[in-house]
C-alpha cells in the first residue's frame, strides 16, 4: 500500500481534505505547482486536476522509462 506525507506534497487548504476532494482539486493543490502552472498545463494537456494530472499518458511514461533506469537505484 502506497503511503504519502500530505502535508509535504499538499498547499495548506487541501492537507486535511479527503481522497475526492483532493483527487478533484486543481493541480495548483500540489505544493510547488502555482496557478499559472496549472494554467500552463491545461493549456498544453488539457489537464485540470490533480487526478488528471496522474492520469496524464506522458507523466506515466516518464515513470515508467524511469522505473526501468536501474542506475538511479
Amino acid at each position: 500500500m502506497a503511503q504519502i506525507d500530505l502535508d509535504k506534497v499538499l498547499d495548506k487548504a487541501y492537507a486535511d481534505k479527503d481522497l475526492t476532494t483532493i483527487l478533484a482539486a486543481p493541480v495548483s493543490a500540489l505544493k510547488g505547482v502555482s496557478d499559472r502552472d496549472g494554467e500552463l498545463l491545461q493549456e498544453a494537456f488539457n489537464v485540470k486536476t490533480v487526478a488528471d494530472l496522474a492520469n496524464l499518458k506522458y507523466a506515466r511514461w516518464a515513470q515508467a522509462l524511469a522505473a526501468l533506469d536501474v542506475s538511479r537505484s
